[in-house]
């Protein structure tokens, strides 16, 4: 069983900075690219940011600038730091791993995490 578990969110005024986690647990071998979603009230599911397991990266244009993803594979650990936050910034935040590699050999493909809201203050 694998479980992504996100943490960090809070409500923080404009301008402000959260950086949120995701952890990965479970039997683990090998977790390729990442990503952060953000569902904001009344729109659909968003990405934010993703990264490849070389550490490759991208952003949404509306967060390119203040916002940098990385991750620590040795603690199957997923970041983004958001920083200059603006109310439009607000929802839940989501990671998901597009595959998994477990130690059975197996894969596991798009696992979720269940959100951390993010609430930004004008």
């Amino acid at each position: 069983q694998v479980q992504l578990v996100e943490s960090g969110g809070g409500l923080v005024q404009s301008g402000g900075s959260l950086r949120l986690t995701c952890i990965a647990s479970g039997s683990i071998r090998t977790i390729y690219t990442l990503n952060w979603y953000r569902q904001s009230p009344g729109k659909q599911r968003e990405l934010v940011s993703s990264i490849t397991a070389e550490g490759t990266t991208r952003y949404d244009d509306s967060v390119v600038g203040r916002f940098t993803v990385s991750r620590d594979d040795n603690e199957n650990t997923l970041y983004l730091q958001m920083n200059n936050l603006k109310p439009e910034d607000t929802g839940v935040y989501y990671c998901k791993a597009d595959k998994i590699q477990v130690t059975a050999g197996g894969f596991l493909t798009n696992r979720w995490g269940q959100g951390t809201q993010v609430t930004v203050l004008s």
